[in-house]
């Protein structure tokens, strides 16, 4: 193996360009951040093969969190991994072992049909292979250091890996949404406020985490590298101000009316967000956006409902 390397590798979640996975290799050693799901465990192996690298040499498996386009294929890859442990958050370690209340979860949600195929089949993880990492922790790959930093406002389960060596950061989903897609003028990027944590106080300091890190670039589940910290990092905390105050404005209203009333203005917002960036968004866009948009409003209606009571 080469010393030093990292690959993208597009695990076709929803289509090309919605999620990634990453494969770091330094000296002797490799790791992956982010799993995806079930379905995606052949490209990530498939990645393996076509750089050479022996399924003995990946040290570690590390998740950002554990919803599952981040986390659902940890089971199956760590099969497939003899000599790797999985690396969480000390609130995510635990449903890689017992995964029984995410499956239970996502089913109500989607039904078991739609689940398994999104997702397949999701396994328990043997304790003995996964470990937690306290913030600020750090493990070794090769030569390198990683380090890891726990980010709360999109999961309370959530953080983000330091790689030094590379100048980058694994960002998870602290970091927003900037679909290659979508990059067809200036910069476009969004963030992510599904259910069910959203804080949008823990938010803007995790964007703030990631900005004032010292990596040169971001490395996105969703998706890909990019340099432009800055920049992202203004438009994020832009929408999260307006996400708090919808939040706010939902409060009084009834469950349905405030997601609907969210919903508008997230609509409207990307419209607006679009026609700054240059961008003319078209039905292929619109189809594109529905779901983030779609969790993105249940997500604030669900913590207007919590402070509602």
């Amino acid at each position: 193996m080469s010393s030093s390397r990292l690959v993208t590798i597009d695990c076709d979640y929803l289509g090309p360009g919605f999620a990634a996975a990453y494969l770091r290799v330094e000296g002797d050693e490799a790791a992956f951040v982010e799993t995806n799901t079930t379905h995606a465990v052949p490209r990530l192996l498939a990645a393996l093969d076509r750089e050479g690298i022996a399924r003995e040499a990946v040290r570690w498996v590390i998740v950002t969190h554990v919803h599952l386009d981040h986390a659902g294929g940890a089971s199956a890859l760590l099969a497939a991994l003899p000599n790797a442990t999985v690396l969480a958050h000390p609130r995510a370690a635990r449903h890689l072992v017992d995964p029984s209340k995410l499956v239970k979860s996502a089913e109500a949600v989607y039904g078991a049909a739609r689940f398994a195929e999104l997702y397949g089949t999701i396994l328990p993880i043997d304790a003995a292979r996964v470990r937690s990492l306290d913030d600020r922790e750090s493990v070794l790959l090769g030569g390198a250091t990683l380090s890891f930093v726990h980010t709360r406002g999109h999961a309370n389960h959530h953080f983000i890996v330091l790689d030094p060596a590379r100048e980058a950061v694994f960002t998870g989903d602290t970091f927003g949404l900037v679909y290659p897609h979508l990059q067809r003028g200036r910069r476009f990027a969004f963030p992510s406020t599904s259910p069910t944590d959203f804080d949008a106080e823990a938010a803007h300091a995790s964007i703030e985490v990631v900005r004032t890190s010292g990596a040169r670039r971001a490395a996105l589940t969703h998706f890909g590298e990019i340099e432009d910290l800055d920049v992202v990092a203004a438009q994020l905390h832009r929408w999260i101000e307006l996400s708090a105050s919808l939040v706010e404005a939902a409060v009084p209203l009834a469950p349905a009316e405030a997601e609907a009333m969210i919903r508008k203005a997230l609509d409207e917002e990307m419209e607006r967000a679009a026609e700054e960036a240059g961008i003319a968004l078209d039905a292929r866009d619109h189809e594109m956006l529905e779901l983030d948009l779609a969790l993105n409003a249940q997500g604030l209606a669900y913590v207007a409902s919590k402070r509602r009571g």
